[in-house]
């Protein structure tokens, strides 16, 4: 025993085995320790954890639910719009429809764009869209208008046609222009047209087309060719009128001095004779007015 003990091997080999031992105890307590303060650590995240991911979520709803509310009123907003240009839409259509003058709407393009019930009607077009103006109007001329110059009397400006007139404000964009032209239907027949030819701007100031205010004139002509007619039967009425009038008491003068029995008869029978022929123009312009006033 004394002889182990005093061998310096075994010595040297117990003491690195009690190192040994000391270190591996170490060595246990230290991973004993990090992974009880590790379990805390995570105890703790663990228990933080629901906090930091609840307030993120509430944003994330909040969020959610504002672009939810600026769609829906977004929504209501578009439908508003939608509805209120529907019914700006039928309440043009309406007026259009119902509207005793013709409309035609000519876009950039020359092109008519739309037309009113009533323009077709004057017109003689059933379908007048996509037809540009030389094809509606042809050699449609603008009545002549006068000018009276300061240097001269009464100059006629010559006739165009009322093709080049709605080109010129579809490409000018100038004010309106109030026109008359003789417009020959499809058919043959001839009508006087009263047209006002406007620009339609657009909200950027450039031009979306051309719109045509188309009145049919021809019962108006006729009218006032009638009342003038009437006006020159009137005049040589009450000329004739004056004349008879004369007549009769030029030949009631002389019978009122005759003491001749035979001028007498002779004269009364002229003033008879005269006022038969008064009373048959005056009644054929009386049963012309009545005819007038029926028709």
């Amino acid at each position: 025993m004394v002889s182990l003990l005093s061998n310096p091997l075994l010595l040297r080999a117990a003491l690195v085995l009690f190192a040994a031992t000391g270190a591996f105890g170490f060595a246990v307590w230290l991973i004993h320790t990090l992974r009880r303060n590790i379990a805390a650590e995570a105890d703790l995240d663990s228990a933080a954890a629901p906090k930091l991911d609840a307030l993120p979520l509430h944003l994330y709803n909040t969020v959610i639910q504002q672009l939810k509310q600026q769609k829906h009123e977004l929504q209501v907003q578009t439908q508003t719009e939608q509805r209120r240009a529907r019914t700006s839409e039928n309440f043009s259509q309406t007026v259009l429809s119902n509207l005793s003058s013709g409309v035609l709407v000519f876009g950039p393009n020359g092109l008519v764009k739309q037309a009113n019930p009533a323009a077709k009607e004057i017109l003689g077009f059933h379908s007048p869209s996509s037809m540009s103006a030389e094809d509606i109007f042809r050699n449609a001329l603008v009545c002549p208008t006068v000018s009276r110059p300061a240097s001269s009397g009464e100059q006629i400006d010559p006739p165009g046609r009322l093709s080049e007139e709605i080109h010129a404000v579809l490409r000018e964009g100038s004010k309106c222009r109030h026109l008359e032209a003789d417009y020959a239907t499809p058919t043959g027949r001839t009508i006087r047209v009263a047209v006002t030819i406007s620009p339609v701007p657009a909200v950027d100031g450039g031009l979306l087309g051309v719109a045509c205010l188309i009145s049919d004139r021809s019962e108006f002509e006729r009218i006032r060719h009638q009342q003038q007619l009437q006006g020159e039967i009137s005049a040589e009425m009450a000329l004739d009128l004056r004349t008879a009038l004369t007549t009769i008491s030029g030949y009631g003068q002389q019978l009122a001095r005759s003491r001749d029995p035979e001028l007498a008869r002779q004269l009364a029978a002229d003033i008879a004779g005269e006022a038969a022929r008064l009373d048959h123009h005056i009644g054929g312009f009386l049963a012309a007015k009545r005819s007038a006033a029926g028709s």
